[in-house]
């Protein structure tokens, strides 16, 4: 998958209260939960985002209370990969569970700036700001992660595997 879209950059230790709001749990509704999305850190924040557009972050992003609302709520404010220092171990697997692409840069997210536009290829690994002109470097999404987020999480994956007789 090839993302094209521009940066949003948020510090360390964003957590899953500032990325969904505890108030809108009330929903699994993913656009519902996507017009909150960040509300936690500003009132604005969804509307600086566009469809595409990339979230990067710092440490442990995604830390905190283990809700599967956080990613949803990514996925419905239009991004569809969050690249980041590093995840909470939780959130990893619920974004990729909730079909939300992730992929870890270590330091190399500090080369990323707010408001950069970027190019995501969760197949090889490279983001290309094509801002600066550079490149980082990460694991590609492993291939059996690429097919929850294909399917559009583990849901729908099983789903897909159970209609076809593969079980």
């Amino acid at each position: 998958m090839i993302v094209t879209g521009k940066a949003h950059k948020v510090g360390d230790h964003i957590d899953t209260d500032a990325i969904i709001p505890a108030r809108y749990l009330v929903t699994t509704d993913t656009a519902e939960l996507g017009s909150h999305f960040m509300e936690g850190i500003a009132a604005d924040w969804n509307a600086r985002v566009s469809k595409n557009d990339v979230l990067v972050a710092g440490e442990n992003f995604g830390c905190g209370s283990s809700r599967e609302h956080a990613p949803l709520a990514v996925l419905g404010a239009g991004i569809p990969v969050v690249v980041a220092k590093s995840f909470a171990r939780i959130f990893y697997r619920n974004g990729f569970n909730m079909g939300l692409t992730l992929l870890e840069v270590g330091e190399d997210a500090d080369k990323l700036r707010d408001g950069d536009q970027l190019e995501v290829d969760t197949k090889s690994g490279v983001i290309r700001n094509l801002t600066t002109g550079e490149s980082v470097r990460c694991a590609p999404v492993p291939p059996s992660m690429q097919e929850l987020v294909d399917a559009g999480g583990l849901v729908a994956y099983v789903k897909n595997r159970l209609a076809k007789g593969d079980h």
